[in-house]
């Protein structure tokens, strides 16, 4: 029922009933799926995979990223640094890992690396049962810089050299930021050595323009609830 109310193209009807059948078949799932526009999403992530992952796991790597990710599900606001962010996705680490996508089990946050007597830390590790690598995380609370990926490749080196086994495939990246030039972004991870992926994060799902016309801003609910408090008006429960 949920497929034929939501959904009108028969194509679209059987893609998320084979995608809901991979994921186990729980209607608020597919629901969410649906809602967030899961398989437009995918393998939309800007990756350097062809070039540095072998065919076919290349192929299979690029379809497991998506962009944007969509974290609506978090408590939130728009300028959350990148460890509240952090924290909030451990939090609901569940619905974080619907959103990742089937295959992806969470091994920790804030995994710690020593590296020549000095101590780093992932911001999020997974481990991939598919792809059969790890896949090291970071989060960006602000636009994309080429820098970034200097620090992720660095990490992706260590996993590689201290944590990976012989059956396991090459670790792959991915950074999530704010926002990003896509065109910044391809050159960036053009000549880097290392499999990365770079994709957008939206922390809240976004409103129709008209909707946000009519919105206060968070400074205006702030100035009213203080005048309000300060007064002592009937508006004011506190």
């Amino acid at each position: 029922m949920l497929l034929i109310t939501k959904l009108n193209v028969p194509q679209e009807r059987l893609a998320y009933a084979q995608r809901a059948v991979e994921y186990g078949g729980a209607r608020n799932v597919l629901g969410m799926h649906i809602e967030t526009r899961l398989l437009e999403r995918e393998g939309m992530a800007q990756t350097n995979f062809s070039t540095q992952l072998p065919a076919p796991n290349s192929d299979l790597a690029q379809q497991v990223l998506k962009a944007p990710y969509v974290f609506d599900f978090l408590d939130v606001s728009r300028e959350a640094n990148e460890r509240d962010i952090e924290h909030a996705l451990v939090q609901h680490v569940t619905r974080f890992l619907l959103e990742l996508g089937a295959g992806f089990a969470f091994v920790g946050r804030q995994v710690a690396l020593e590296v020549g007597g000095e101590d780093f830390f992932i911001d999020l590790l997974f481990y991939h049962l598919k792809l059969h690598c790890y896949v090291v995380i970071e989060l960006k609370s602000d636009k994309f810089k080429p820098e970034h990926l200097g620090q992720l490749g660095f990490y992706l080196t260590v996993v590689d050299s201290q944590m990976k086994s012989q059956h396991d495939a090459p670790s792959i990246g991915l950074l999530l930021c704010k926002s990003k030039n896509e065109v910044v972004a391809e050159y960036a991870l053009r000549d880097s050595a290392k499999p990365m992926g770079v994709a957008e994060c939206q922390l809240r799902a976004a409103l129709p323009a008209e909707l946000q016309s009519t919105l206060p801003s968070i400074e205006q609910i702030e100035q009213e609830l203080a005048e309000c408090c300060q007064t002592g008006c009937s508006r004011c429960w506190l």
